[in-house]
């Protein structure tokens, strides 16, 4: 019999059943206060009870006790409802006392029935053929034989979960790739040495729907969407050599991360096109012109700040944080002028705090050698700059840009002890890794150049063992993981998003099986105008609400908390509901996620 849809199994009928002790706790208060103070006082005495045990009985499941505790009685605050513009303990007397509440959805009663069933400890354990094996009752070398056995049946799940997804280095995959080349190459009159070089590529770059589907096959969707994006003048580009990565025919599965890279769906040029005239003020979702003290220059923390010479890129990221601020791939003017560089760069000499300087933009290595090294050999003449960090996503879009010239360049501003040099790039999933960005990393390591990895927990690479398998390759190749970046909240790029507990999730129950040089990213979330919050730590979050719609909100701490009074940040999240059953429109099974309704 097949499962119901995981959308139809939450519903206030359910609910009512499942939340029947707190209901009944609170269907005669007198008033909604009155209703807080009860709630608040059954979830501490009901954790106390469940949790005051002897230790020899203590159970897995007890943190998730603790954990819905903390989140239910951080909600039923005052403080919460005000922040977040919705009170929780006024729908639950509500459906209490039998009061219709017809904006209540399946996401909210999701939310409240796993949330109750967690207080009670009614909770489901993992699926994992490794509880098989029993090791508890044995000792000494039996002991270590008997969970070294566990151990590999572990492994060979985490293996098994992460073959579903294909990665560029595979013979198969290489074998494609190398026949759609010869054909892109065929379709531009090109040979394979010009394939090869970034300076053709970028002469070659699709502009437009037409000029990309000479490359690859696009669907009417897609089509449709670049076509409306690029009348729109909304910033589109894709390299030959990215383009070749993407897959024909009904097969769509392996490059669905890769084309959502690129292609804009349509609510996003929906989004965008109505802000045209004012993207900046509609889209700077982390607020650059409150902590921009000069032209180039971003500042959000004392020793680092962040230098944007080159407003362009190879090719146009959808999400890309700086999406209202690009105006198209490779435009002719993008380079700063003359007199704001040096303004820029003056800043720098003259602010001693700074340690580090990041230069992105736009994509620095856009830009001719002769043009880049001027800028970062002033740079590296300042004194007190003892780090340059280079955001760059060729090595992903046009490995090709990281010729040995390039490399050798940076290897010589390297001054070991005084100045250190590294690039942080933006692998997103393992089917864009391919030998071209394999030998482009191998050329910078062997100049003594370090590579991070910026992911960003987009849907499309947020299923089971999805971004584990990246952190695998990426290790093997050269590239150490750095941040994994929730998705921001900005609705233009609203398909992309992930709810905070999936990422949550992902660390605790995918990333820490993984060797521990391959979970070296911080998760992390970018709090407009203040910058990252570290998301393994909930103190620096609160959790506020459910919305009717079953969205979190949580109120985000600043970085500064201890240091400076700052404000705080209060942002809603995707409904974890919503988030469960677009997976299952994909093929995945929503219960494979179960847990995630734990992780707040």
């Amino acid at each position: 019999m097949p499962k119901m849809p995981i959308v139809e199994r939450f519903t206030r009928e359910r609910f009512q059943e499942e939340g029947a002790a707190i209901l009944s706790i609170i269907r005669d208060a007198a008033s909604v206060d009155e209703a807080r103070r009860r709630l608040y006082s059954h979830v501490t005495r009901g954790q106390f009870e469940k949790c005051d045990t002897d230790a020899s009985s203590i159970n897995t499941f007890l943190h998730v006790v603790r954990d819905c505790a903390r989140a239910l009685r951080g909600m039923v605050l005052g403080r919460s409802s005000k922040a977040a513009g919705f009170s929780v303990e006024q729908a639950l007397w509500d459906i209490a006392r039998g009061n219709d509440r017809p904006d209540l959805q399946p996401g909210f009663y999701a939310e409240l029935i796993h949330m109750c069933q967690g207080l009670e400890g009614r909770v489901a354990p993992l699926k994992t053929e490794a509880m098989k094996i029993k090791s508890d009752s044995l000792e000494g070398r039996e002991a270590a034989i008997q969970r070294s056995k566990e151990l590999d049946q572990l492994w060979a799940q985490v293996e098994m979960r992460m073959s579903r997804y294909e990665d560029g280095l595979t013979p198969a995959a290489r074998r494609r790739r190398s026949k759609r080349r010869a054909r892109i190459q065929s379709a531009l009159g090109g040979t394979r040495k010009d394939f090869n070089d970034w300076k053709w590529q970028v002469e070659h770059i699709a502009r437009s729907a037409e000029q990309l589907e000479k490359y690859v096959p696009l669907t009417s969707v897609e089509s449709k969407a670049i076509k409306e994006a690029t009348r729109g003048r909304l910033p589109f580009g894709v390299t030959p050599y990215y383009a070749s990565l993407f897959d024909e025919g009904a097969k769509r599965d392996r490059d669905r991360t890769l084309r959502a890279q690129v292609l804009p769906p349509p609510d996003y040029v929906a989004r965008m096109l109505e802000s045209r005239d004012d993207r900046g003020c509609a889209f700077d979702f982390m607020l650059e012109r409150d902590t921009s003290p000069i032209d180039l220059i971003t500042r959000r923390y004392p020793a680092i700040a962040i230098l944007k010479p080159y407003n362009t890129c190879p090719q146009i990221c959808v999400y890309c944080q700086r999406n209202w601020e690009i105006d198209d791939a490779m435009i002719p003017d993008a380079l700063a002028g003359p007199e704001e560089l040096d303004a820029a760069i003056d800043f720098i000499a003259k602010t001693p705090a700074l340690k580090e300087i990041l230069v992105t933009g736009g994509d620095p290595f856009g830009m001719p050698d002769e043009t880049l090294f001027d800028i970062l050999n002033r740079l590296a003449a300042i004194p007190h700059i003892d780090l340059i960090r280079i955001g760059t996503r060729t090595p992903v879009t046009l490995p090709m840009r990281i010729t040995p010239a390039l490399v050798r360049g940076l290897g010589k501003l390297r001054k070991p002890g005084r100045r250190e040099i590294c690039l942080v790039t933006h692998v997103e999933h393992p089917y864009e890794i391919t030998p071209e960005m394999v030998a482009a990393v191998d050329r910078l390591k062997r100049q003594g150049i370090s590579v991070f990895n910026q992911n960003v927990y987009s849907f499309y690479v947020s299923r089971r063992f999805e971004a584990a398998k990246l952190r695998m390759i990426l290790r093997r190749i050269g590239i150490d993981p750095y941040y994994t970046f929730m998705t921001k909240g900005k609705e233009e790029t609203r398909a992309y998003r992930v709810p905070l507990a999936r990422l949550l999730q992902e660390q605790k129950e995918e990333a820490r099986l993984l060797p521990g040089s391959r979970r070296t990213d911080e998760a992390v979330y970018n709090v407009p105008g203040l910058g990252k919050n570290y998301l393994r730590a909930f103190q620096h979050r609160d959790l506020l609400a459910i919305m009717p719609d079953g969205a979190r909100v949580y109120n985000f701490h600043p970085w500064e908390k201890g240091i400076a009074d700052r404000p705080h940040y209060v942002g809603y999240d995707v409904p974890l509901l919503q988030y469960l059953a677009r997976l299952e429109s994909i093929g995945e099974d929503a219960d494979d996620y179960e847990s995630i309704w734990y992780y707040y």
